[in-house]
């Protein structure tokens, strides 16, 4: 019998390994799972105050009620990823109702299963280093995106989950290993349906689980089941639309104008929104000596790219050379492998959110591979593989994994101030600053002032030819009007390119939001160079301007018979403010792009 735990004289083997999934709590497993209990709920409250993403957050919130509405992603709405956590937020809606809190608490379930399956899967190299393992991933999850209900984290979830019950269903026999295999097929599926490029990650990981002999064919027929919600979407929206939708827009049409420099630039943070993180103003305090913020992202993407091939080379050689553990490796070789199928969320845009999506299953296995290459004994086991993964938070990115967990926690008991709410009838976001939420809260109410159910409303920047982000969260407080265009998200190369029908669908609204939130965007990419004029023409031509608040950090426009003839990007900015962000791009990235005075 295995020896899984600790305590080499404990036969007490893992769930994944053959043991009981509801044992008689042991005061070990209370602790353990107290620990990692103890790591959530320091930051959870924090992480309902704390202000999310305008856009990720907001179309979150959106999408589902627009499906639910009868419009089919790919088709009425642009939508980059697979349809099935817009079904699942759908039906969780329809419970629990629309509202930041249901959504956030629907993204605290997605990290949480993350975590519980790093723990089981690392579970047979015993409790202090599965606790390790999923202290790891909480870090490395919790703290890029909060508690945004994205794609991402829920496939994150279902993959892992894949895995693991692959790996219990090794010792199963009969009807038992059938149903965990089809399980374990379906868990797979729906992770594709969630984010198709999830399709590496567990392909990888499960080479390992069919050479240890788990059938193909129930895994395959589960798999075919899990993916209904993307059965159903092919048949509402169409194979050409779906196929544009969700592949070539996300991995061709998108890239230019989001792909950052690989390896990141050693001198400068290349990703807008962790360039604004790091100014000065808003930097959260951080007393221990460290690298830069642009210094800790090259570490750290270089950090990334090693450990996923090393750890998965090195454990497959020990598999090969050390059958007296076989049984500790297979599960970790298994996360290993899924964990290298991550590894192209970090080529294709290394910030710090997709540096942390790719590299938090390896991370979290690291201490366990370590402890049990080393061998037993409290320091070979223990203290050197929790003192290397401690080094690397410490010293190769402290800013985006420790800091923000700080913070959090700080927000969590009183000693911060979280973010500042922007609220009408029973909906709400939440802002990063009082000028934002100033301006916001005061467009939002004259809308409701002036507004009909039934109207058509549409979101964007002031300056629609660079259309880089977009704040959808107001979509989410006006419920009653209909959003005016297919680009309710807005990415560079999309909502800004030629011919895109931006235009048009301005031309068919009756109220416009424009804000000035993410007019600094500077990136070296696309994302940097101006787009189809025509957006802002249409709103010169048949807008009025209602209101202009904080020198137009935030624009209300009516559709009037003559428009104010401004084109709305210089409202608030100056006449000269094209020439001076081509300067400042010029001055940043030296692309020899500069508008002469």
């Amino acid at each position: 019998m295995q020896r899984s735990d600790d305590n080499p004289r404990t036969p007490t083997p893992s769930w994944v390994a053959g043991g009981p999934a509801l044992a008689r709590p042991t005061r070990g497993a209370v602790l353990q799972w107290g620990v990692l209990a103890l790591a959530v709920v320091l930051v959870l409250p924090g992480l309902f105050r704390l202000a999310g993403s305008t856009m990720e957050e907001g179309f979150m919130l959106v999408f589902p009620e627009r499906l639910r509405a009868g419009d089919v992603p790919n088709v009425d709405f642009l939508h980059l990823y697979g349809p099935g956590s817009l079904h699942v937020l759908m039906g969780w809606f329809e419970v629990l109702g629309t509202s930041l809190t249901s959504q956030r608490i629907f993204g605290l379930l997605q990290l949480l299963g993350g975590g519980a399956a790093v723990v089981v899967i690392t579970r047979p190299t015993g409790r202090v280093l599965a606790t390790i393992a999923g202290l790891c991933f909480v870090v490395l999850m919790i703290t890029p995106t909060g508690l945004a209900a994205l794609a991402w984290p829920g496939a994150l979830a279902l993959g892992l989950w894949s895995i693991a019950v692959g790996l219990r269903s090794r010792t199963a026999i009969g009807r038992a290993r059938l149903r965990l295999q089809l399980v374990a097929g379906l868990l797979a599926g729906l992770a594709l349906s969630f984010r198709p490029d999830m399709i590496v990650a567990l392909l990888l990981g499960w080479v390992v689980l069919f050479v240890l002999r788990v059938t193909v064919v129930p895994v395959v027929i589960g798999a075919l089941v899990g993916l209904l919600p993307m059965w159903v979407h092919l048949v509402m929206a169409g194979i050409g639309p779906a196929w544009q939708g969700m592949f070539l827009d996300p991995v061709v049409e998108l890239r230019p104008g989001r792909s950052l420099p690989v390896p990141p630039s050693w001198t400068f943070v290349d990703g807008a929104l962790q360039a604004l993180s790091e100014d000065p103003i808003y930097a959260p305090w951080w007393g221990l000596p460290a690298p830069s913020a642009s210094q800790q992202l090259f570490l750290w993407f270089w950090f990334v790219v090693v450990t996923n091939i090393a750890v998965p080379v090195v454990l497959v050689l020990a598999w090969r050379r050390r059958t007296e553990i076989r049984h500790l490796l297979e599960p970790l070789l298994a996360a290993a492998l899924f964990g290298l199928g991550l590894t192209g969320q970090a080529m294709q845009r290394p910030d710090s959110t997709h540096l942390a999506w790719g590299s938090a299953v390896t991370f979290a296995i690291l201490a366990p591979t370590i402890g049990v290459l080393l061998g037993q004994g409290v320091w070979r086991r223990v203290v050197v593989p929790f003192t290397a993964v401690s080094l690397v938070l410490l010293i190769v990115a402290p800013y985006f994994t420790l800091r923000p967990y700080l913070l959090t926690t700080r927000i969590s008991l009183g000693n911060k101030d979280g973010g500042y709410e922007v609220v009408r009838d029973d909906r709400r976001f939440i802002a990063p600053n009082t000028a934002t939420q100033a301006a916001s809260q005061a467009a939002v109410d004259d809308l409701d002032r002036l507004s009909a159910p039934g109207e058509r409303l549409l979101v964007g920047p002031a300056d629609l030819a660079r259309a880089v982000y977009n704040d959808v969260v107001f979509y989410h407080l006006f419920p009653e009007l209909d959003p005016a265009t297919y680009f309710i998200e807005m990415d560079p190369g999309l909502a800004d390119a030629r011919n895109s029908g931006l235009d048009a669908d301005i031309a068919s609204a009756d109220w416009l939001i424009l804000t000035n939130f993410w007019t600094g965007w500077f990136e070296p990419n696309a994302s940097s160079t101006f787009g189809d004029p025509e957006p802002n023409k249409v709103v010169a031509d048949r807008f009025c301007l209602v209101g202009s608040y904080d020198n137009a950090l935030v624009m209300l426009y009516r559709r009037c018979a003559s428009g104010d003839g401004i084109d709305p990007s210089t409202i608030g900015i100056g006449p000269d403010r094209r020439a001076d962000f081509e300067r400042q791009r010029a001055r940043r990235y030296g692309d020899g792009q500069a508008v002469e005075s």
